[in-house]
């Protein structure tokens, strides 16, 4: 469901990304590594059409991202994609029922998903809470939460345990891997730790030669 076609990303005339293809597979959870700089984000900007390559083709669905229009492109976003953030991005002045219903009302589906969804997060009881009532493994349940439950076909999570203890991030992984492959989306997790690639299905490093798959695999 995601092919990247020779992708080329220039800034400040420094090549971040160089003539990069690469096809995911659907359903599959794929870690990202490689050395801050390298255009980690940058590609997952790309994918999400948040950014636009300066060559080559981003295909989602069979369809180039590039040939949509801001409307459109928002909308595939919006009912294809989930994102899963280092910083979480839940709004402090809304409830936690209300931030993972956020992808549910903007797509018109029923809002009453995002209690269960929190309670398969292990946040059973705490829809009223806010997000100031919460530690950070909690406040990235509910990232995760918000980012599955509309079930969207591909999650991108950028560092998701980056600001977490060891301890929390390994259950926040292990939660993260175990939604995705209980809703059938593909991820794709960029991280500098190498306990979080270990999670994936796929690990590949990115380099200015473009992805290399390494030996570890599950």
């Amino acid at each position: 469901m995601l092919e990247l076609i020779n992708i080329c990303k220039t800034y400040n005339q420094r090549p971040v990304l160089a003539a990069l293809s690469h096809r995911f597979a659907p359903g599959e959870f794929v870690a990202i590594m490689g050395e801050s700089g390298v255009g980690k984000s940058t590609l997952l900007n790309l994918i999400a059409g948040l950014d636009t390559p300066d060559s080559g083709e981003v295909v989602v669905d069979g369809a180039p991202i590039s040939a949509l229009g801001d409307d459109a492109a928002t909308r595939l976003r919006r009912s294809r994609m989930g994102f899963v953030f280092q910083a979480f991005h839940v709004l402090p002045h809304l409830t936690l029922q209300q931030n993972v219903a956020l992808p549910l009302l903007l797509n018109g589906q029923d809002a009453g998903a995002a209690l269960a969804m929190l309670d398969k997060v292990g946040l059973t009881g705490r829809g009223g809470d806010f997000p100031r009532q919460l530690s950070g493994g909690e406040l990235q349940r509910v990232a995760i939460a918000r980012a599955l439950v509309h079930r969207p076909a591909l999650v991108l999570a950028d560092e998701p345990t980056g600001n977490l203890d060891p301890e929390t991030a390994a259950g926040i992984l292990d939660l993260l891997r175990a939604e995705i492959k209980a809703s059938g989306a593909a991820a794709i997790m960029v991280t500098h730790s190498h306990a979080a690639a270990e999670k994936a299905d796929k690990t590949f490093v990115l380099s200015r030669s473009g992805l290399t798959l390494t030996p570890h695999g599950r």
